[in-house]
């Protein structure tokens, strides 16, 4: 056998994925028939054909067609006069070859769904060559963690972009969807459509946490919006377990495996935070380390007991809206998560590096993404937001949706805008001095706002607006439902 011949059989050449057939046989039937650009202009675009001059005889017929002209080889000849790519391919002979050589119209979307296909695979060996040509850069200001997390955003937006799924859903299908949703409140006994916050008072109100829904939290520092929001995921996460272990379905548990981005604080003091609020002990107790032996005790079976829970923090500072995206969807991957907790919003980094010249723009992006994920995932996604100063300066200190940073953004972008306002804190800056009539008035007036919060909901598409009241043990960062009878009602809708 000659040497040089089994050299050349080892050789092996692979061809960059495309079908130039495939791509005669689609251009062919939209010259021949015009409505098959509406089977397939739905996911495919010219950027998905291999051939150039395909790509540009593709864009010309959606031209025309968009414009309620007729396209034909005659009517689209004039587009490729002077262009020399067609000349290489046979000029303006070449569209009627195409149109000529139409067997069939009928698998018209099979090649449309084959030349997407095969144009996803090219991205994807493009995308493997970036990868493996930049892990072999050693670039200080970009580490490896960096680089996979930008890996990932460029293949879930190759995912995302020019998808063949999505598109219109008939009503059927859209009131079947709904009609399930509402099956599902009626098994929990009208309680609840969606995922539970843990509070009674506001659930009845909300009707749970909703899929797709995105809930902002504001409050000026102080106002127990990181407690609240630890409080919401906690309770999540408890009533998922629960449910879980008695073997409810995941369409009708109550609670949701959590995702938790802490921007602000560190993964231990947040878990600190739910540990002192089950063990029923001062979280500054427990930071000093002033616990006598059983209260220690309590704090590890507590412990033990949460050990199982189905809360997880992620506590990286900085953290750009695509990174968080990213994690999310991992999350959800290898864990089933049901809800995403950002403490807080504006902490976030847009897709720019360095930061954004424009915050509003930024802050923009970063409500969009989150908005975007939360419809992505199907899961409701609650973020903190920080208000501006301005409410400092008011007698009524009260929030408004106004009082939101950036709030056009924001208030645009949410499905649902509340805030945290607990009057006792304000209240105490406001002491008179000792001994003198107002200052008796002002302990009076004290003793009936402490440990009193409310919930205010300033926007919701789904419902009413207005005050709930709650209870809010500071020492443990607790809130809790207010007992109601007969002579309090604590709820102020409208």
């Amino acid at each position: 056998m000659d040497p040089h011949a089994v050299a050349e059989e080892d050789i092996s050449y692979k061809e960059i994925p495309h079908n130039l057939e495939a791509e005669q046989a689609l251009l062919g039937a939209i010259l021949v028939n015009n409505e098959v650009l509406e089977k397939v202009q739905d996911f495919l675009l010219p950027e998905h054909f291999a051939n150039g001059a395909h790509k540009k005889i593709f864009a010309a017929c959606s031209t025309m067609i968009e414009k309620g002209q007729l396209v034909t080889p005659v009517t689209l000849k004039p587009f490729f006069e002077k262009d020399e790519l067609l000349d290489e391919v046979g000029g303006g002979i070449y569209l009627s070859k195409l149109a000529a050589s139409a067997i069939t119209i009928i698998n018209a979307v099979d090649y449309g769904l084959l030349i997407y296909d095969l144009s996803m695979r090219r991205g994807l060996i493009d995308l493997g060559t970036d990868i493996v040509n930049k892990a072999y850069e050693f670039d200080v200001e970009e580490t490896s963690k960096e680089q996979i997390e930008e890996a990932e955003k460029k293949l879930y937006g190759m995912a995302e972009s020019g998808t063949t799924e999505g598109g219109f859903k008939d009503f059927k299908t859209s009131a079947i969807t709904a009609v399930n949703v509402i099956g599902n409140a009626l098994r929990r006994k009208g309680e609840l459509a969606g995922v539970t916050t843990g509070f009674n008072s506001v659930d009845r109100k909300i009707g749970g946490l909703h899929k797709s829904d995105l809930l902002i939290v504001a409050g000026r520092p102080a106002m127990g919006k990181t407690a609240l929001a630890t409080n919401i995921g906690f309770n999540a996460a408890k009533a998922y377990k629960h449910d879980k272990e008695l073997g409810v379905p995941d369409s009708e548990n109550k609670g949701a495996v959590v995702g938790f981005f802490s921007l602000e604080m560190s993964a231990d003091q947040l878990a600190s935070r739910i540990l002192a609020e089950q063990a029923q002990l001062s979280s500054q107790d427990m930071r000093q380390g002033k616990l006598d032996q059983d209260q220690f005790n309590r704090l590890s079976r507590v412990a033990v007991e949460l050990e199982s829970l189905p809360f997880f923090i992620d506590d990286t500072p900085g953290l750009s809206i695509g990174a968080l995206r990213t994690r999310a969807r991992r999350l959800q991957r290898q864990h089933n998560l049901g809800l995403v907790i950002v403490d807080y919003l504006q902490l976030l980094r847009g897709s720019g590096k360095g930061g954004s010249e424009n915050r509003v723009q930024e802050i923009s992006e970063i409500t969009r993404g989150l908005k975007g994920l939360a419809k992505e995932l199907a899961i409701p996604v609650i973020a903190l937001s920080q208000l501006s100063r301005t409410i400092e300066s008011r007698d009524n200190k009260r929030p408004l949706l106004s009082d939101l940073r950036e709030s056009g953004t924001i208030e645009q972008d949410a499905d649902m805008v509340t805030f945290v306002y607990r009057p006792e804190y304000y209240h105490n800056q406001q002491q008179p001095d000792p001994g003198t009539p107002e200052h008796i008035t002002w302990l009076e007036e004290g003793e009936k706002l402490f440990g009193m919060a409310e919930f205010i909901i300033g926007k919701q598409r789904h419902g009413p607006t207005g005050i709930i009241e709650l209870k809010f043990e500071a020492e443990i960062t607790k809130f809790s439902d207010l007992p109601v009878d007969e002579d309090h009602l604590p709820e102020k809708f409208e």
